[in-house]
């Protein structure tokens, strides 16, 4: 039985960890709720982000960029 190869197709790559995680922050009163809204990559020639919302906020607030700590990592595979 002969296998068939696609030349054509390229190679799976590992997806690529975020630069950094957008959190959404609501402050009410004395708190501040902190809702992971996405996350951006940096691109190869150093030059910008391209950045990815999974929820668009809208009723105000703020959008935080931070870079991604292990206890993230373990929120994000949960």
């Amino acid at each position: 039985m002969a296998r068939y190869n696609n030349r054509n197709s390229k190679p799976a790559r590992e997806p690529k960890a975020p630069a950094f995680i957008a959190w959404h922050v609501d402050e009410k009163g004395e708190k501040s709720f902190w809702t992971r809204i996405g996350a951006a990559w940096d691109h190869k020639d150093g030059e910008g982000y391209t950045l990815q919302l999974d929820l668009v906020p809208v009723n105000g607030g703020r959008v935080i960029l931070r870079a991604p700590s292990e206890q993230t990592e373990q929120e994000a595979g949960a």
